[in-house]
């Protein structure tokens, strides 16, 4: 263990931290226990000047940051992180955030479980559906957008929504969710240069074992690759926070369109442009041109920006730093994906479900 000196809003201390066995995650549950600054929110400085640490993915080893011990990180939290205001009144531009160490657009950021997190199942009783909408007459949520509407698309709660999500957008049948592994999993198979155990985490042998089962989560990765096999970009909003992550084609031309993605912090969900409400999915478009690259340019994310809203006033997120978890298997209660990847690992226990108390 090794000294890090913390400036937080709340004051100054000292953090143990295992510079060989921490991933930039449990850094990050560190910062949070003393400043109470969730791991999506936190803006990490260091050195002097203090600069804005980027190429943050929580999985990687926390010598992907390149600091040392006895340094000083400074953590403040981002603006409006935690705002709940629910629709976008327009002309407020978002710049795109620091993004993580991929062979992608340096704009996206990880913001969900990689495949290596144990899945979360529902438990009896309880609210693991954290993207479940509702509009005012019990149907999906929705903006007006441009004389149409965008639609809160929601696809089945299991551990294939982010693959059944991009079915949905791209091939229009989210039961293609087996076809959109396989992508990644060749893609990975055949670019031994790119995907580098360094950046997967794990054997690339064992990578591409993990995501090809329905029951492996998806992330950063999969969006990256995704976004270039279709040449397409895949716009990602977080319902907590508002933050519009982009994965942009990193290799080839792109077709200066993208896609709508929703995620709750343990759900992802599609978003639709429909002529009407109510109509079939044949009559939806869920491939769009891209205006540009914040809600004050783009119609389109503006009104994405807008439907986070209405999902984020309902509570229709989860935050996975402190959602309460039972292990399914022996019951124990947990706090946090930390907490149930831990009790993963020391007991092989890998089903859990989320609960109130």
């Amino acid at each position: 263990m090794a000294p890090i000196r913390l400036r937080h809003p709340k004051g100054v201390l000292t953090l143990q931290v295992d510079f060989e066995s921490f991933t930039v995650q449990d850094l990050q549950q560190e910062i949070f226990a003393a400043s109470e600054i969730p791991p999506s929110a936190q803006d990490l400085r260091a050195g002097y000047p203090p600069k804005q640490l980027t190429g943050i993915v929580p999985e990687l080893p926390l010598s992907s940051l390149a600091i040392s011990p006895g340094e000083q990180l400074i953590v403040t939290e981002k603006p409006s992180s935690r705002s709940a205001a629910p629709v976008s009144t327009g002309g407020a531009s978002s710049a795109r955030p620091s993004g993580p160490s991929l062979p992608v657009d340096p704009g996206a950021r990880i913001v969900n479980p990689p495949a290596s997190i144990p899945p979360f199942a529902s438990s009896a009783g309880t609210s693991s559906r954290s993207a479940a909408g509702g509009g005012g007459d019990g149907g999906p949520d929705y903006v007006e957008v441009g004389g149409q509407y965008l639609v809160h698309q929601i696809v089945p709660d299991d551990n294939s929504c982010l693959f059944s999500s991009v079915a949905l957008v791209f091939e229009q049948d989210m039961k293609k969710s087996k076809t959109i592994r396989q992508i990644v999993a060749d893609a990975i198979r055949d670019d031994s240069e790119t995907w580098t155990e360094a950046i997967l985490g794990r054997s690339r042998i064992d990578y591409i074992s993990t995501i090809l089962s329905p029951n492996s989560w998806g992330g950063a990765i999969e969006l990256s690759i995704l976004a270039t096999h279709y040449s397409t970009e895949i716009a990602s909003i977080d319902v907590e926070t508002g933050r519009i992550d982009h994965f942009t084609p990193s290799t080839g031309s792109s077709t200066g369109n993208r896609v709508l993605l929703i995620y709750s912090g343990i759900h992802y969900d599609a978003a639709v442009l429909a002529p009407e409400l109510g109509v079939p999915a044949d009559f939806c478009t869920s491939i769009v041109p891209i205006l540009g690259e914040d809600e004050g340019s783009d119609e389109v994310l503006e009104a994405l920006k807008g439907l986070a809203g209405k999902l984020r006033e309902k509570r229709k997120f989860t935050n996975t730093a402190t959602f309460d978890l039972k292990c399914e298997v022996c019951g124990k209660g947990l706090k946090g994906e930390k907490e149930a990847s831990a009790h993963a690992s020391e007991t092989g226990h890998v089903k859990f479900g989320e609960y109130t108390a």
